[in-house]
């Protein structure tokens, strides 16, 4: 244990903003079909390494079929927070579950060259203390480890809905169930939160049903994917108010609220508005009386194509939807990052109206028949997909697998795993023709997490001066 608060938390969006950039990026390598044990590579970013760009060290768990997909720290800035019993935490431990196993591990990268297996949480122990199952994002809060599911008890996790569990953030243990009242909250995707203003944010993708297998089309153009927000008393753990973008808008997943704490407001990116296959983006915020409201403010329509050219779920439409299945907020809340995975687009908006975003940069690299190269002339399969920014704002890095049986349906002629980077600077927002990793064989990437933190890790308590 620290004797002072880890120099990596910060009280303010601003003060992170200016801290030391990023040496490591921490990324899911997983096997899609099992046959492999799934890991996290570690990657140098230290600009002027005879490493920079590769992978310095890799952590490969014992078991197989874990399916990684999300992961977190077990402490963040939000341990600044007045309400915290553990100010002198360490930003030490990813916490790492796998989707499909429903085990979790605790990795210790306190020295990155060396990460390795801190302790592993059987999923009997999650089900036995939760009644959840197909553990999911990670966020570290003032008092905890905050663990969202997509699945509840039964082998096929819909007995009972799914939701958030808790632990410790010292001893990992598993506390327990989060809600303390769900309302008509019954899916479960992504959460996240203002710790100042005491309310919680989460969405909805579906039940395992309807994605471990592949997305089901017939589920999915009878509009029974997840189209809700809900709204919740972060402290009561109560569920206060719930929004629904209306059932057409199937698949609200990343939640991404303003990083400055005297804001009320976010963002919600939906997959696809079945009625026109556009990707949508919807802006939710508070108004003075206490109600919650949210509006569609981007719209991102689909690409005609020729069926031959189309997997075969696409084909009967004659089009390639933009499949918005990430989006990441700059810590200045200036810049949205848009991942459009069917594309093979990432979108830059400025959002300092949060109201009227306005389409200020675009990289194209892979795609749904189109395939586009990286600069570098090396290929990039799928389309762009888990979004990090850094602190400062100026690097975006990317991978390009959504879910192993997700990308197998969309894109069946691809498999590999790839992660770039892309610059934000005086010559706008392009890709990096230096920063390409092609993961090793066998392996596909998710999601990245950046030493020190990033923009969809840390909660603010403290107001930007």
């Amino acid at each position: 244990m620290n004797l002072r608060p880890d120099p990596t938390f910060h009280a303010s969006p601003k003060l992170a903003m200016q801290a030391p950039i990023e040496n490591y990026a921490f990324t899911v390598m997983l096997s899609p079909d099992g046959s492999q044990s799934d890991g996290i590579a570690v990657v140098d970013l230290k600009p002027g390494s005879d490493t920079y760009g590769q992978i310095v060290h890799q952590v490969i768990v014992p078991n197989k079929g874990d399916e990684f997909h999300h992961f977190g720290w077990n402490a963040c800035s939000s341990s600044l927070s007045p309400l915290t019993g553990h100010a002198f935490l360490e930003r030490r431990y990813l916490i790492v579950p796998g989707i499909r196993s429903s085990r979790i591990y605790v990795i210790d990268v306190k020295d990155p060259l060396k990460a390795h297996i801190h302790k592993t949480i059987e999923p009997e122990e999650i089900f036995a203390k939760t009644g959840y199952s197909r553990p999911h994002t990670i966020h570290c809060g003032p008092e905890g480890i905050y663990v969202s599911t997509l699945g509840g008890g039964g082998e096929d996790g819909t007995d009972g809905p799914p939701g958030i569990f808790i632990m410790d953030c010292e001893t990992f243990e598993i506390i327990g169930q989060y809600e303390m009242d769900r309302g008509p909250q019954d899916k479960h995707y992504d959460f996240w939160w203002n710790l100042p203003q005491d309310y919680m944010v989460s969405s909805e993708w579906g039940l395992p049903p309807q994605f471990e297998n592949g997305v089901v089309p017939e589920d999915l153009l009878s509009n029974k994917y997840g189209h809700s927000i809900h709204f919740w008393d972060l402290r009561a753990r109560k569920n206060i108010q719930t929004i629904d973008f209306g059932e057409n808008y199937q698949m609200a997943l990343e939640i991404r609220p303003a990083h400055d704490p005297t804001k009320s407001y976010g963002f919600c990116g939906v997959v696809v508005d079945t009625t026109n296959l556009q990707g949508a983006i919807f802006t939710w915020w508070r108004d003075d009386d206490g109600t919650w409201q949210a509006k569609k403010v981007i719209t991102i329509d689909p690409r005609p194509e020729k069926p031959e050219n189309l997997p075969p779920l696409l084909q009967g439409f004659e089009a390639v939807p933009p499949l918005v299945t990430d989006i990441d907020l700059s810590l200045d809340d200036k810049y949205l990052y848009v991942a459009c995975w069917g594309l093979g687009e990432m979108h830059q908006y400025d959002v300092t109206d949060p109201m009227n975003p306005k389409l200020v940069g675009k990289v194209e690299v892979g795609g749904i028949a189109k395939g586009e190269t990286h600069p570098n002339g090396k290929p990039f399969v799928y389309g762009p997909q888990m979004v990090e920014v850094s602190r400062d704002g100026k690097r975006v890095y990317w991978t390009n697998s959504l879910y192993s049986t997700w990308d197998d349906q969309f894109y069946p002629d691809d498999e590999g795993g790839q992660m770039v980077m892309a610059n934000n600077d005086e010559n706008g927002f392009h890709l990096d023709k230096d920063f390409y990793i092609d993961f090793p064989k066998g392996y596909r990437s998710h999601q990245i997490r950046l030493e020190g933190g990033d923009c969809s890790t840390d909660s603010f308590c403290y107001p930007s001066v």
